[in-house]
């Protein structure tokens, strides 16, 4: 496959988030004001909770049998590898560029948590379809990599709402914490006022109606209760540490609830489908009794990537505005996601391939390359409208990282193709 050819193939998914992100920013001017702010977070908990499960779901009943698990068992190591190394280099980056507390886990999270499914789903069969690709061996190289795509995107959902979720849900905490601070702070400001009298706001207490304000904003980001159940109370960020094995308890019963997430639990729903046979036939397939579940599913499952990137555009037309993000924190997240993890997952694959870790299909081993080199999983962009923290950065992170993929994807794709060709 000639450089152009895979250029253009590794550059039109990009081009066309860049795209729908556009019209998502437009929609969000005051021209059209269709994506307020209220109306993206409303969407947001729409994807959490309906789209992005469905997806899983419709993906991983189809296209994953348990002979598949059981001989692909390397991915979830190689996407654990991604997450821990990117996780430590996010972690570096953070303590030496030192952003505002309540990003960090942003930071961290974006070097860590790549786009393991949406992209990959477009990649990969289209890179199987071109001419001259070292992977058309067979008529079954597009199946193939939409499975392994299926897993990939599913494995990555494991991973992104426990432990990139987490560090958002942090960042949430560490911001309303923050708010709360600062009230309280401002509140403890003598007043110098020369004219006043028994009558001025300390003697009023609105000191304390202030305290009151940021209590609440504490307890609940929204009224609803999706919103109360993924956000704390004030008393939980400033309780006192119990014993050992409270601690332990609250530790395990927090990975409790964030395994009870809507995408993870559709992912475990989505393997046990797709590893037994006698379900998988109730609902796969074009004589099976209940298909019109499955085409209902993946119908649902169809509209997550347009929101998703509606929303991110939506939210850039405030972040380039209002953004905080320094431009150091920016390079260096972008250097970490493009320049050294591929070098790393290359390294990584060699080693595993040398010690027979791996199956023999080429093909495979691209994608797990491809792991290390994707932009940011759109998924954070969701996370932090939940948790109001960080959209506005998240949207500029995302257009740079995004912009700089369509270069960087295609360059790394082209290695990896010689390596194993």
């Amino acid at each position: 496959m000639g450089f152009w050819t895979l250029f253009e193939v590794a550059t039109m998914p990009i081009l066309q988030v860049l795209l729908i992100s556009v019209l998502g920013a437009f929609m969000a001017t005051n021209y059209c004001n269709l994506l307020t702010a209220d109306a993206r977070r409303s969407l947001n908990k729409i994807v959490f909770i309906v789209f992005t499960p469905s997806l899983m779901f419709a993906s991983l009943a189809k296209t994953v049998t348990f002979e598949d698990i059981v001989s692909w068992w390397f991915m979830p190591v190689n996407i654990g590898i991604v997450f821990l190394i990117g996780g430590i280099l996010g972690w570096i980056l953070v303590k030496l560029l030192k952003p505002e507390p309540h990003l960090e886990g942003l930071v961290i999270a974006t070097c860590s948590a790549g786009n393991l499914g949406n992209l990959l789903l477009i990649v990969v069969p289209a890179i199987c379809n071109e001419d001259g690709s070292p992977f058309r061996y067979s008529g079954t190289c597009s199946t193939t990599g939409l499975s392994y795509a299926s897993f990939s995107m599913a494995l990555g959902g494991f991973f992104i709402w426990t432990y990139t979720y987490h560090l958002i849900r942090v960042s949430g905490i560490t911001l309303r914490a923050m708010e709360v601070a600062a009230i309280y702070t401002d509140s403890k400001i003598p007043n110098k006022d020369l004219e006043s009298n028994e009558e001025t706001s300390l003697l009023k207490g609105e000191d304390h109606d202030q305290m009151d304000v940021a209590v609440q904003s504490m307890k609940s980001i929204d009224a609803d209760t999706e919103s109360q159940a993924i956000v704390p109370q004030l008393s939980s960020v400033y309780e006192k540490p119990g014993t050992f094995w409270d601690r332990v308890a609250s530790i395990l019963h927090q990975i409790v609830e964030e395994l009870l997430a809507p995408p993870t639990i559709a992912a475990i729903i989505g393997f046990v489908f797709g590893a037994t046979p006698w379900l998988k036939g109730l609902i796969i397939g074009s004589s099976a009794p209940l298909r019109v579940i499955q085409d209902s599913i993946k119908l649902l499952g169809d509209g997550t990537i347009p929101c998703i990137t509606l929303i991110l555009g939506g939210n850039l037309t405030q972040g380039l505005r209002s953004s905080r993000i320094k431009p150091l924190v920016l390079l260096g997240i972008i250097c970490v996601r493009y320049m050294i993890l591929p070098v790393i997952g290359i390294g990584v694959i060699k080693v595993a391939g040398d010690l027979g870790l791996l199956p023999t299909d080429p093909l495979f081993k691209y994608v797990l390359m491809v792991q290390f080199t994707l932009p940011p999983a759109m998924n954070i962009g969701t996370m932090t409208q939940l948790f109001d923290v960080g959209q506005e950065e998240c949207s500029v992170i995302f257009l740079w990282t995004y912009l700089v993929a369509a270069l960087a994807l295609t360059v790394w794709s082209t290695v990896y193709m010689y390596i194993l060709s």
